[in-house]
């Protein structure tokens, strides 16, 4: 299962985003997340993850998974993701706004955006937890999971030029063959 975490809107506070599962080529939405903001330099408790791919498996020790065990018949493990440079234990769990994370990814199936509440909110955390859960522990105990996290917003690329060369004439117009 390939997964993919787009940060929408970076902001002082707080990073909004929307989990997707991209296996198979396709896009499908999940729900969205809050995480902490982004900084240059790591400061514990109150730093995002770097972008990146990372493989998802179980943590089945610690008090998040404790507590879940003992809330959700259905709990196996926290979902983790797993070697994050600079990071340990960052987990996927339940949450509102950005004080209720150190790192981790909080879901939630609705979300108000962090331009207006500097904390940034997802709301339905436990909804969004009970549906992605399940879904996302079956891949990872029969084939396997990873997420990759997207810085969508900030800086935009410039499109590349067209090497003229690449162009094909038909006689009724030309266009590009892109690679």
């Amino acid at each position: 299962m390939k997964l993919e975490v787009l940060r929408i809107s970076s902001q002082e506070d707080s990073t909004s985003g929307i989990l997707f599962d991209v296996s198979n080529g396709k896009r499908k939405f999940l729900c969205y997340t809050l995480e902490d903001e982004h900084r240059d330099t790591k400061v514990m408790h109150e730093t995002r993850i770097p972008a990146g791919t990372y493989k998802l498996e179980l943590r089945t020790v610690g008090s998040f998974h404790t507590k879940y065990k003992k809330k959700y018949s259905f709990h196996e493990g926290m979902i983790w993701v797993k070697d994050v440079p600079g990071f340990e234990y960052i987990l996927w769990h339940l949450g509102n706004q950005e004080k209720d994370t150190s790192g981790c990814l909080i879901l939630g199936q609705t979300q108000e955006s962090n331009l207006v509440k500097r904390s940034g909110w997802v709301g339905s955390s436990t909804a969004a937890y009970k549906m992605v859960y399940p879904y996302v522990v079956s891949a990872i105990k029969t084939r396997g999971a990873e997420v990759t996290y997207v810085d969508f917003d900030g800086e935009l690329k410039k499109p590349s030029k067209i090497n003229k060369s690449k162009r094909i004439d038909r006689g009724y117009g030309s266009y590009s063959r892109f690679k």
